[in-house]
């Protein structure tokens, strides 16, 4: 099942494609994030050094808008799948908001650091970055911050499959939420409950938690957390086989994200529909769905998106035996794998290419 991270500023984050046929382990390729993707801990500066080393006198007279700055280039690296370079973007806006002594911008500079270093597997610093932010979110007695940080440090456990500290956590942040009055912390907590409830396999209480937190997110009006408990609950009826109301779910997820050109939600609706549809024979609604999907990926001009998108079609064509084609979107990913810097996905498509062309031999 897909997870995600919420943050304050942005309430959702970038989706992971599932293995499009194999519908039994989309929760676990969900949850897993971009773990996957390749860690550079080389290129990560520990962030007690950074803040707390000397700063000269020209650092001290940077303006606020050079910070800002930073972190909208960081947020548009992170979009564009370059998390090594949002890293270092957080990690000099931080030492400028340091300096100036602005503690809010510091959280949601935290807040952008743990994605990306999510994104690169990093789960020592997405910790620390985590806590950092709920840290300041405490100091300053902001409420809201905290129900949404306590979640992304529910969901880090969740990746890290600590189920009592990651159902811990949520309900910490449900507790807050409910304290203050927080209808949209609600909605969220009970949907991150749901995830944990459907990671230990209970499908039927995490179905119900998920309807119960559509009634918060509905109450809101909030589009893009609706889409996003949609896309959970349609995880939850494809692990559980019920491919009927997996499409619907999913459908409605995907409708309501391109209404409100939701990109995250909208791609993550596909590749559920994708799966689904997949599961039951329906090749051809899978594959104009995938064209759908690789058109969005270009106008976002997000390469990532783009390599999963030929991920999935080389799976695809590789499941129907057409290996011809299916080598052809492997070589493709491996490319953008190989432009994105991203040796880790690189060596696994080569692998996974690999295996496909000794079958293609096999008698």
């Amino acid at each position: 099942m897909k997870q995600q991270l919420v943050f304050p500023r942005q309430k959702v984050a970038l989706i992971c494609i599932s293995v499009i046929f194999r519908p039994h382990i989309l929760l676990q390729s969900f949850l897993l994030f971009t773990f996957l993707l390749s860690p550079i801990a080389a290129s990560a500066i520990d962030i007690t050094q950074q803040l707390h080393r000397p700063i000269n006198s020209s650092v001290g007279r940077q303006s606020r808008d050079e910070a800002d700055s930073l972190l909208s280039i960081g947020e548009k690296q992170y979009a564009s799948g370059y998390a090594d370079k949002t890293i270092a973007s957080c990690l000099r806006a931080l030492e400028l908001y340091h300096a100036i002594g602005d503690l809010k911008a510091q959280g949601q500079t935290y807040n952008l650091l743990a994605k990306a270093y999510v994104q690169l597997g990093s789960s020592k610093e997405t910790e620390d970055a985590l806590r950092r932010g709920l840290a300041i979110a405490r100091d300053t007695k902001d409420f809201q911050s905290q129900i949404f940080v306590l979640n992304n440090i529910g969901t880090f456990f969740l990746q890290q499959g600590e189920f009592a500290a990651a159902s811990n956590s949520v309900e910490d942040a449900l507790a807050i939420a409910h304290s203050v009055k927080n209808i949209e912390g609600e909605g969220l907590s009970l949907s991150n409950l749901g995830l944990v409830t459907a990671r230990l396999g209970d499908y039927n209480k995490a179905i119900k938690l998920y309807e119960n937190a559509l009634i918060f997110r509905r109450q809101t009006g909030d589009a893009i957390g609706e889409a996003n408990t949609l896309n959970n609950l349609g995880d939850a009826y494809l692990a559980s086989g019920n491919y009927q109301d997996t499409i619907g779910t999913y459908g409605a997820a995907m409708r309501i994200a391109k209404t409100n050109r939701d990109r995250t939600n909208q791609l993550r609706a596909i590749d559920g529909l994708v799966t689904a549809h997949t599961a039951v024979g329906r090749y051809e609604r899978a594959f104009d769905l995938l064209e759908e999907r690789l058109t969005l990926a270009k106008e976002l001009q997000n390469l990532r998106e783009e390599l999963k998108s030929f991920e999935s079609y080389a799976q695809l064509y590789e499941q129907q035996g057409n290996y011809l084609t299916a080598r052809n979107f492997y070589e493709r990913a491996i490319i953008l794998a190989q432009r994105l810097e991203d040796s880790k996905q690189e060596v696994l498509l080569l692998d996974r290419l690999t295996k496909m062309l000794r079958r293609k031999n096999t008698p």
